[in-house]
């Protein structure tokens, strides 16, 4: 391999990098809440297919941007294209152990559904 390739990125980089971004309302990140729906990659482009809490979430914007900076930074990444969906609807049975342990372990305590 030359200086000017590099490895290709792997879907466990993906996932490691998208763990690093957090809600600021519950304090879990985009991948525990269950907010990422698909990820695809192919030749260094990135899609990633996820959703929001609600629909009128102000961080939409925010969640997309985050996500394509966050993911340009890594080696292998030639492009990022960030789709958010409203099916199927996001609900709390998403959050994986994981994202409830964090929340209950952050004092909000367990989650009322």
């Amino acid at each position: 391999m030359t200086e000017s390739e590099t490895s290709p990125v792997t879907e466990e980089q993906i996932y490691n990098m998208l763990r690093k971004l957090i809600d600021p309302e519950l304090g879990v990140n985009i991948v525990d809440l269950g907010l990422i729906y698909n990820v695809q990659i192919d030749d260094g482009e990135v899609a990633i297919r996820m959703t929001l809490t609600t629909r009128g979430c102000p961080l939409h914007g925010t969640f997309v941007q985050a996500i394509e900076r966050a993911l340009n930074e890594l080696d292998g990444v030639t492009g990022v294209a960030v789709e958010v969906v409203w099916e199927p609807a996001w609900n709390p049975d998403m959050i994986t152990p994981e994202g409830k342990r964090t929340m209950a372990g952050a004092g909000r305590g367990g989650p009322a559904w």
